[in-house]
């Protein structure tokens, strides 16, 4: 590849992961208020992996480059910018684009890493960081105490989930597959086996109250058993719908009967609440809010990382061209962390 080429992966459609498409072609430059990014880390994520059935709420028509997030450095900046931020390191929440060697994106929605904080590690903890940073202080607002229950506790954002709400003095209990037991052990986590345990049941042994959190991403059924779990005063939240990964018929679906739910819930007078986090709300409404909110955020996050309070869980790394396989070792369960694409 040479200094004025770029590469980028290509979903085409509803393909197996062989079937990605990688492309070269020429790399744009910088508009007005605008960075040209040379991307040094990207991943595989929850999104990617449903994107590729169709069933991600919001994706783009195919084809499109996938890649919700990002880190690399600065290499140009357009007009309005400056030379300030070229050169430096910074990470971008994209929700598509990121599989790409180079990335034009508004300056406003790029976010500092610190000094010390290699590309892969920040990788891990941009939307997973960014999800499990919000839905934690932002709408559970958890504090010292508290007993919280994280569903996949050994997944992409589980996993940071985890450690920040140990950071914030919360006692945890997480579901994983029994091979990640040891591990979630180690790391002060009560561990439930959700392929063999009565999931209620083992909770309401461990906190007879009820717990003050649920975190979960698995959606369907088990969503109302989530709900039953909440003390008084507790918070449900709702950020996916794995459980129905590979169902065929509407995408949208799934999320409006979460939606509805989650609405009839609030309604009650019942001393417990419920949301289904979305990590672009009120992008639409207010952009300069929510770049504000993103970097204070993230910005949080990278804090909590350097301070050791979390650590980056790289499953594995491989090159941009390798996504095929990245995205089969992702889908596979078999892996703690996020796996991480490098140019």
């Amino acid at each position: 590849m040479n200094a004025a080429e770029m590469i980028e992966v290509v979903l085409p459609g509803k393909v197996e992961p062989e079937e990605l498409q990688v492309r070269r072609r020429a790399v744009p430059s910088a508009g007005p208020g605008q960075v040209v990014v040379r991307m040094e880390a990207t991943g595989v994520s929850f999104a990617e992996q449903q994107m590729r059935r169709g069933r991600y709420y919001d994706q783009p028509p195919f084809p499109f480059v996938p890649g919700y997030d990002m880190v690399g450095t600065v290499l140009a900046a357009g007009d309005g910018v400056g030379a300030g931020p070229v050169g430096t390191r910074v990470a971008a929440l994209l929700k598509v684009g990121g599989w790409a060697s180079h990335v034009v994106l508004d300056a406003a929605d790029v976010v500092p890493v610190p000094d010390g904080i290699g590309a892969a590690e920040a990788e891990t903890v941009v939307i997973n960081g960014i999800t499990a940073w919000q839905m934690l202080h932002r709408k559970a607002r958890v504090r010292a105490g508290q007993t919280v229950l994280v569903h996949g506790a050994n997944g992409g954002v589980g996993s940071v989930l985890v450690q920040l709400a140990q950071a914030a003095g919360a006692n945890v209990i997480g579901t994983a597959s029994a091979r990640h037991h040891a591990a979630l052990r180690e790391g002060g986590v009560i561990p439930i086996d959700y392929r063999t345990e009565n999931i209620p049941a083992r909770v309401r042994d461990l906190a007879p109250r009820g717990v003050d959190a649920v975190f979960d991403h698995v959606g369907g059924r088990g969503i109302v058993d989530s709900w039953r779990l909440l003390a008084p005063g507790g918070t449900l939240v709702s950020y996916g719908s794995a459980s129905t990964r590979d169902d065929e018929g509407s995408k949208r679906w799934p999320v409006l009967k979460l939606l509805g739910r989650i609405w009839l819930w609030n309604a009650l007078p019942n001393r417990r609440r419920a949301y289904f986090f979305n990590v672009w709300a009120g992008r639409a409404l207010n952009r300069n809010r929510f770049q504000a909110r993103l970097r204070a955020d993230l910005t949080e996050v990278f804090g909590a990382l350097r301070r050791g309070e979390i650590t980056a869980q790289i499953a594995a790394e491989l090159p941009l061209t390798q996504a095929a396989e990245a995205m089969r070792l992702a889908e596979s369960g078999t892996v703690a962390g996020k796996v991480v694409l490098h140019a």
